[in-house]
């Protein structure tokens, strides 16, 4: 007999999975069955090997990693796992040795302090290897290098990252410049794809892991150009005519 039949709990999370308020509905879920969360999310992981073309998908389990990659100047193996119940801010990039890349990486890098405080982690993700990436890594700043980066870099030089997360500027053989952001239970929650000339914000990068929990802890909405603090919107035609009725005051 099928598990589903038998599971009451698992009838609601397929059912839950499929709705826009997904990841609130599943919490509450898994907490009226006292399940962990983060056990689920693991298991989903252990069942799904590293997809080979499988494009991310917003609020669902963000693609699963695992590869070679520079931290504090030291080579070694790095996974999704290691950030389970962090947000995670996968930021790939073009190539080593380049001119907007060092300029990225070494402004989020100089500012992990702040993610840190919002249970955030920054990992850089291209498809050179890891010695590429140690060589940069020990390269003065003002010679183009990165020194001193504090975020690991991974290497992605089979191209399966780039691959999965939709990335892979194929023509070229390298990333465009992605951005993702996934939260605490392993959900893509943020998804952006710029072209090679253009350089990313580390402020908007911080105010989208705030919107993401803002709305995860009570539930609102965040409106155009939110920032922490400011009002948010309760997402029902009576309660959000209080944030609509004051702004137009």
């Amino acid at each position: 007999m099928s598990l589903l039949r038998l599971n009451p709990t698992l009838r609601a999370l397929t059912r839950a999975v499929t709705r826009p308020s997904a990841p609130f509905v599943t919490r509450s879920i898994l907490n009226r069955a006292g399940i962990s969360s983060a056990n689920v999310i693991g298991r989903h992981y252990a069942s799904n090997p590293k997809p080979k073309s499988c494009h991310a998908k917003i609020k669902h389990p963000a693609p699963v990693w695992e590869a070679n990659a520079v931290i504090n100047g030291n080579i070694r193996n790095l996974s999704h796992l290691d950030f389970a119940n962090k947000y995670l801010v996968l930021l790939f990039f073009p190539l080593n040795f380049t001119f907007v890349c060092p300029t990225e990486l070494i402004a989020f890098s100089d500012r992990i302090e702040e993610f840190q405080e919002l249970n955030a982690e920054v990992v850089g993700v291209s498809v050179d290897s890891e010695y590429s990436h140690l060589a940069w890594s020990n390269l003065p700043r003002d010679q183009g290098g990165i020194s001193n980066i504090r975020i690991p870099l991974v290497s992605d030089i089979k191209k399966e990252i780039s691959t999965a997360y939709g990335v892979l500027f194929e023509e070229k053989g390298f990333a465009f410049r992605g951005l993702f952001i996934i939260d605490d239970l392993g959900l893509l929650r943020v998804s952006q794809i710029y072209d090679t000339e253009i350089g990313r914000s580390v402020d908007e990068t911080l105010r989208l892991i705030q919107a993401i929990q803002h709305a995860n802890t009570y539930g609102e909405v965040c409106p155009a150009n939110w920032k922490r603090g400011s009002p948010a919107i309760k997402p029902n035609p009576r309660d959000s005519k209080e944030y609509f009725e004051k702004q137009g005051r």
